[in-house]
């Protein structure tokens, strides 16, 4: 070797403690095994030497780091035992001396590593740990954790004046950051953004040993204030079966039915009441009465059959469980001339619910309907239905739906044997739908947006941000009910307490 050379690096070897005190020397072999992982610890090598977990450290660019991407071996496309280099950003498998990693560490001269599930870092190629205050805020970003008392604070009006701040200096709110739209994924953005502002859900999964999106989402120590949902969603398409393609746009409905029926299934859930964090928190009850409508033709052979009801059939009730109501809206007006074509309609957020009044009927396939909510959940969930599909096109209704978003009473929606004394419910989430005016659902040029609610009570503590992909604004509450409404959720006042005491148990 060149002398020039070897006094222009640095020492990289120092001593290390064994088992038996005795201070020896690294051996002269780069080749580690993944059974080294235990040994760690350094001691200073002479009083102006540096401290051995301090090797290498300064070539740590945390600016390269991304590990929102599923944690695979960009070589081998492993998921097994991968690392990931705290220079590049690249994911590899395996530490020995045959690994991918320590191929890398050699040919780029790139020398520190993270196990992505360990969060362990070490030193290739000579394969020895290192523990150091400076990298518990990489580790943090790759695996945060939440303390009850830190996760109870995140919907009080207190956590609105605590930003955070990313690594270039700019400040955001932690829980109301963008998701990027890697394709076409927008629909399924806001049903995350959604569920994961709902307190019982957001707080399980904050305290729970599982990571992802979920904890990123929260972090208030990000590297950047945006968070890529790309190993999430590859997830829910396998999962799916190839239903929900994050390069496919979609139905946000539809992407939340199967998303709360599979984890509820993944937690362990069953048919019974409150056997999940899902059913305690979305599932309601609602009966349903049905009667056959009977055909009666008039005598005269040039007159039309008249529909009536054989009043001497007995009513079925039946009584079924729902994670969400699904609202009809009042079709548009058919013919419109030059005026009313500029004017868009509207309707009451009661009036959409009429249909679960127990006392308006409708009538499909040969049956006579009523519906009556049995039991509300805490957190109401309501999906106005906008889309509707016939033989030729898939039409959209464009009827705006006013309502407030404090103090909706729901009482005339129970029946009266099951009705609480105030069911009153305030809005926490609103997701939106955009596209070209008209009544044609355009896929292409279709826009979704999600309003949530951020602190609790009114005026300064309590504001509401717009997230549309990776843009997030604060908005105006007189401006939430303009937007045209398919998914809302709402929290019952006086379940908030019951629900987080009986979760606390």
């Amino acid at each position: 070797m060149d002398p020039t050379t070897e006094h222009e690096r640095p020492t990289k070897r120092v001593k290390r403690i064994e088992a038996g005190g005795t201070p020896t020397s690294p051996p002269a072999s780069h080749g580690r095994d993944d059974s080294d992982e235990e040994e760690h610890g350094f001691v200073n090598n002479g009083a102006g030497a540096a401290h051995g977990s301090d090797l290498y450290l300064d070539t740590v660019n945390r600016a390269t780091l991304d590990f929102d991407f599923e944690k695979v071996c960009s070589v081998s496309l492993s998921n097994i035992n991968v690392y990931g280099c705290l220079v590049c950003g690249k994911y590899f498998q395996g530490r020995g001396r045959n690994s991918y990693a320590y191929a890398h560490s050699i040919h780029d001269d790139h020398h520190v590593f993270i196990n992505l599930e360990t969060t362990k870092v070490y030193v290739l190629p000579d394969g020895y740990a290192v523990s150091d205050p400076s990298l518990e805020d990489i580790a943090f970003v790759l695996s945060p954790s939440f303390s009850r008392s830190g996760v109870a604070s995140l919907s009080t009006a207190a956590h609105l004046t605590k930003p955070s701040y990313d690594l270039s200096s700019k400040s955001y709110t932690s829980g109301y950051i963008g998701l990027n739209n890697i394709k076409r994924n927008d629909h399924m953005n806001v049903v995350i953004h959604s569920l994961l502002h709902v307190p019982p859900l957001r707080d399980f999964l904050l305290l729970s040993r599982f990571d992802g999106k979920h904890k990123e989402l929260w972090n208030p120590r990000l590297f950047k204030s945006q968070v890529s949902p790309h190993e999430f969603l590859q997830e829910v398409g396998r999962a799916s079966g190839g239903k929900f393609r994050l390069e496919t746009q979609g139905d946000p409905v539809e992407f939340l039915r199967w998303l709360l029926n599979d984890l509820h299934r993944d937690l362990g859930g069953s048919k019974k009441k409150n056997s999940s964090i899902i059913f305690s928190t979305f599932q309601g009850q609602v009966r349903t009465e049905t009667q056959q409508v009977v055909v009666r033709p008039d005598a005269s052979e040039n007159e039309k059959p008249v529909f009536d009801i054989d009043r001497g059939r007995p009513n079925k009730a039946t009584t079924s469980p729902f994670l969400f109501l699904s609202v009809d809206l009042p079709p548009p007006p058919l013919f419109q001339d030059a005026v009313e074509k500029n004017i868009i309609p509207q309707v009451g957020i009661h009036t959409a619910l009429a249909k679960y009044d127990g006392v308006q009927t409708q009538e499909s396939r040969g049956q006579l309907r009523r519906f009556n909510c049995q039991q509300l959940p805490p957190y109401l969930i309501i999906h106005y239905k906008r889309f509707t599909k016939n033989n030729f096109v898939e039409e959209k209704n464009p009827t705006i739906v006013n309502f407030p978003l404090k103090g909706v009473d729901f009482r005339d929606y129970l029946s009266s044997a099951e009705q609480r004394p105030s069911p009153v419910y305030d809005l926490i989430a609103n997701v939106v739908h955009e596209s070209v005016a008209g009544t044609t659902r355009d896929k292409e040029n279709t826009v979704w947006k999600v309003q949530l609610r951020a602190g609790n009570g009114n005026g300064e503590n309590e504001k509401w941000f717009q997230i549309q992909d990776l843009i997030v604004e604060e908005i105006r509450k007189e401006m939430i009910f303009l937007g045209e409404t398919v998914i809302q959720i709402w929290e019952c006042r006086k379940n908030v307490m019951e629900v987080e005491e009986g979760r606390s148990d």
